[in-house]
């Protein structure tokens, strides 16, 4: 009981951590904002106040601003909790969000799309559809792998993965190297640049269908963790519980992946600093690994658009933060 209470406080300072990082990424940026006017636009939004802001600040956050945190917070959670929950399902340390070959399907889906000049809503859409279809595929082959069916998940992921990769190797060749192929390469090594208010709009039934499940279910994944056979013993049907949350994960990584480009390690990362905080009581775990995802990927995209007078994609500095990270982890060899 008294780890459960300091777990419990825990979450709650995270939790105001958020708030804090929010209410800064507001202020951060080219265009400076203060405070009184981030909360003087907020409320004039429920209730008229007399204007004290110019109306370019009020652009600058409604329609730039604004979404840009949301969305960095919806990504940074989503991702999280998919990698949290892979990593239980699977009982393996290493598994991360794009081990289904999500990740490479959207790469391929966004590639073809471009490839053919689509907007940017067909880019987000043709992401989100080739990801979803990636894991459908691999999981019907898995389906006919004999023996376990977890190393079948996993294999056939790699597969599969694989192939969309090359697929989307091709389209890199073929695409005019002028326009076509920046567009690609950028892509894909993701960045919340150009946010709007449809991004938010478009991630964030399926971020919400996938992720509040994965909340429900988190007492559950503690029995996966022990394996199936005392899942059983407990009446849990281990397999249904399992392709559960596979199609949750699944779906809080294809949107997060459609609206953000390819984020690599917060999937596999963030959960394994949450193992730190709160241990791997998944009662505890999952909800920090949504907080300090939200969080990590708020401040990865603050230094992102206002280290450098040129935007750094997402993708490169959370690979330069969670590859040194991991590492450490690797060397203090913790048991997770």
């Amino acid at each position: 009981m008294e780890q459960s209470r300091k777990n419990t406080l825990k979450i709650t300072g995270l939790g105001v951590l958020l708030l804090v990082t929010i209410i800064v990424s507001f202020w951060l940026g080219r265009y400076p904002i203060t405070t009184k006017e981030v909360l003087g636009i907020s409320l004039s939004k429920i209730y008229p106040i007399e204007q004290f802001w110019t109306d370019r600040v009020e652009t600058v956050l409604v329609n730039i601003r604004l979404p840009r945190v949301v969305l960095a917070c919806l990504v940074g959670c989503s991702l999280s909790a998919a990698g949290a929950a892979y990593q239980g399902v699977f009982q393996n340390p290493m598994a991360a969000p794009d081990i289904l070959g999500a990740s490479a399907g959207a790469a391929f889906g966004a590639a073809l799309a471009i490839l053919n000049y689509g907007s940017s809503f067909t880019i987000t859409v043709s992401a989100f559809f080739f990801s979803l279809v990636t894991v459908f595929i691999v999981y019907a082959i898995s389906r006919k792998v004999k023996g376990k069916s977890i190393l079948g998940l996993i294999l056939a992921g790699i597969v599969i993965g694989s192939l969309f990769s090359a697929a989307t190797s091709f389209i890199k060749l073929v695409a005019d190297p002028s326009d076509q192929l920046p567009a690609i390469t950028y892509w894909l090594m993701g960045s919340l640049a150009g946010s709007k208010i449809g991004d938010i709009k478009f991630a964030f039934l399926p971020m919400a269908v996938g992720l509040v499940p994965l909340l429900l279910l988190r007492w559950r994944m503690n029995v996966l963790t022990m394996g199936d056979d005392e899942a059983k013993t407990m009446g849990i049907n281990a397999n249904q519980i399992r392709l559960a949350v596979i199609i949750c994960s699944t779906l809080t990584t294809a949107a997060s992946v459609a609206v953000s480009g390819m984020i690599g390690w917060v999937g596999l990362v963030i959960p394994h600093l949450a193992r730190r905080l709160v241990g791997n009581n998944y009662n505890h775990l999952m909800f920090a690994s949504v907080l300090i995802g939200a969080i990590f990927l708020l401040w990865v995209d603050n230094i992102a658009r206002n280290l450098l007078t040129t935007e750094i994609p997402l993708g490169i500095l959370t690979a330069f933060i969670g590859a040194p990270f991991f590492i450490y982890l690797i060397i203090r060899g913790e048991n997770y």
